[in-house]
C-alpha cells in the first residue's frame, strides 16, 4: 500500500545505490553490498578520536544488571536474524501449528527478531513480554475502525521525501525504513520493512538541502526505520552534513539498535557520531530485560563516546502495564545512563489494539510511581495526536484549582493548599 512519506526503495540487504548504503543485517562493518565498509576502518573525524579510544582504552566495568536481566546469549541462540514463520518455528518461538497463520501476517507486515532479542525470550512463558513485542500474532490482521495507516500524519507534513516537518524548530530526517527488529505495535508498520531500504543519494541530498534552506529548524531528528542500521560511512556523512549547518544546534537519533542488536555499536559507528553539536541518542526500549549485559556494554560505549542517552517507551498491554514493570524499566535505563524521556500512549496503527492501555490507567500507573522512584526516572507521558498536531502531555496532575488558590497533592501523602499571591 502507499507508504506516505516517501517510496520504498532499495533493500538494505541487497546491493545499494552506488553512493548510499545501509549495513545489512547480521554483518556489522559491511556495506550494503556485503563488502567491507570503508567507514568501518577509516575514521570519519580527522583524528579518529572515538575509534582510537574504543580500540585502546580499557572498557570500564558495567553498572550492575537490573534484577532479572538475562546473561549474554545462551547456547541455542539463532545465529542470524529470524525473518519468517519457518525461522520462528525452528527457533521455538511459535508453535508448529501456528506457522500458516504467522506466514499470513508476514505477507503484510515485516518480521525480524535478532539473535540478541531471541536470547531474551523465555520460551516457557506464553505471556513473555519480549516475545509479545516482536513475535507476530494473527490478531495483527484484525483492524478496528479507530486505527489509521498513518496515525500521526507523517504524509501531510512531508515537504520533500524523507523529511517530516511538524514543529517550527525541529524536523525529522528518515534516511531509511529498515530496522533491526520490527515491533508488532509500530506506528509506521505500513511502511517499514527490509524492502524500505535507504533513501537514494539524490533524495538524501535533496532532504539535506531542505535542512540547509530552513534556518528556523534548530534540531534534526534522525528516525525511520532505524538510522543506526546505516553503514558508518553513510551515517557519518549525514551527521557531518547536519553538523556543518550553523543553525542546527541539536542532532537527535532514535534507535533500537543498542538493545536489539548491540554488536552494531562498533568503533566505526562511534566515530560516525562524532560532532561538535549536541547529539542525543534516544534508545527505544519497553521492558527491563531488554537491558542485557551486551546492551549495557553497548550503551556504556556510547556514553564514553560523548553521546547523551535518552529513553523512549510505549505503554503496552502485557509488556509494561504495571507500576512494578515500569519501575523496573526506568531503573534499568538509569543504571545504563539512559534518562527516561517519553512514555508514549499507543498510536493506533492497524492491528495493534491488543496492546492498548487506556489513558486513565496509564495516568494511574505514573501517579503510583511519583515519589516511589527518583525524578530522574520520570518520563513525560504523551499522546501523539492523530492528524499530526503534535505530542500532548497526558499527566497525571497533582494540582487542582480551588477558588483563589490551588490544592496540591503530595506524592508521599497529604495535600497543601497554595493561595494565589496577592496583586
Amino acid at each position: 500500500m502507499p507508504d506516505g512519506p516517501f517510496p520504498r526503495q532499495d533493500r538494505p540487504d541487497a546491493p545499494a545505490p552506488a553512493s548510499g548504503d545501509a549495513t545489512p543485517p547480521d554483518t556489522p562493518g559491511r556495506d550494503a553490498a556485503g563488502a567491507p565498509d570503508p567507514g568501518a576502518t577509516r575514521p570519519a573525524s580527522p583524528d579518529g578520536a572515538h575509534a582510537a579510544r574504543a580500540a585502546t582504552a580499557p572498557v570500564p566495568r558495567d553498572p550492575p544488571a537490573p534484577p532479572g536481566t538475562p546473561p549474554s546469549p545462551p547456547r541455542g541462540t539463532p545465529a542470524r536474524t529470524l525473518r519468517d514463520a519457518d525461522a520462528l518455528r525452528d527457533a521455538g518461538l511459535i508453535d508448529p501449528e501456528a506457522r500458516a497463520a504467522i506466514a499470513a501476517v508476514a505477507e503484510r507486515y515485516a518480521i525480524a527478531v535478532t539473535p540478541a532479542v531471541a536470547a531474551l525470550i523465555d520460551r516457557d512463558d506464553p505471556a513473555d513480554p519480549i516475545a509479545r513485542q516482536f513475535v507476530p500474532d494473527p490478531a495483527e490482521l484484525r483492524t478496528t475502525p479507530q486505527e489509521l495507516a498513518d496515525p500521526i500524519a507523517d504524509g501531510p507534513h512531508t515537504p520533500v521525501p524523507g523529511v517530516v516537518h511538524r514543529y517550527p524548530d525541529r524536523a525529522l530526517l528518515k534516511p531509511l525504513l529498515a530496522c533491526p527488529v520490527y515491533c508488532r505495535f509500530c506506528f509506521r508498520r505500513e511502511v517499514v520493512g527490509p524492502d524500505g531500504g535507504v533513501l537514494a543519494e539524490p533524495a538524501l541530498e535533496a532532504a539535506l538541502d531542505w535542512f540547509r534552506r530552513t534556518p528556523q529548524v534548530r534540531e534534526a531528528i534522525l528516525t525511520g526505520g532505524d538510522p543506526l542500521m546505516l553503514s558508518p560511512r553513510r551515517l557519518g556523512h549525514i551527521v557531518a552534513a547536519l553538523s556543518a549547518m550553523p543553525h542546527i544546534e541539536i542532532i537527535r537519533i532514535h534507535s533500537r539498535v543498542p538493545v536489539a542488536d548491540p554488536a552494531r555499536i562498533t568503533p566505526a559507528l562511534l566515530d560516525a557520531l562524532d560532532t561538535d553539536k549536541a547529539l542525543f541518542l534516544c534508545v527505544h526500549a519497553n521492558h527491563a530485560r531488554e537491558f542485557s549485559a551486551d546492551a549495557r556494554t553497548a550503551l556504556r560505549r556510547l556514553a564514553r563516546g560523548g553521546v547523551a542517552l535518552l529513553g523512549q517507551s510505549v505503554l503496552l498491554r502485557g509488556v509494561n502495564d504495571s507500576a512494578a514493570a515500569l519501575e523496573a524499566l526506568f531503573r534499568a535505563m538509569l543504571a545504563s545512563r539512559v534518562k527516561p524521556y517519553y512514555l508514549h500512549q499507543l498510536d493506533r496503527a492497524p492491528g495493534t489494539a491488543r496492546f492498548e492501555v487506556p489513558i486513565a490507567e496509564g495516568r494511574a500507573l505514573l501517579r503510583a510511581l511519583r515519589g516511589r522512584v527518583t525524578g530522574l526516572a520520570w518520563p513525560t507521558y504523551v499522546l501523539d495526536l492523530p492528524g499530526g498536531e503534535g505530542k500532548a502531555p497526558l499527566g497525571p496532575e497533582f494540582a487542582a484549582r480551588d477558588g483563589a488558590g490551588w490544592v496540591v497533592e503530595g506524592p508521599l501523602g497529604g495535600a497543601w493548599r497554595q493561595e494565589d499571591a496577592p496583586g
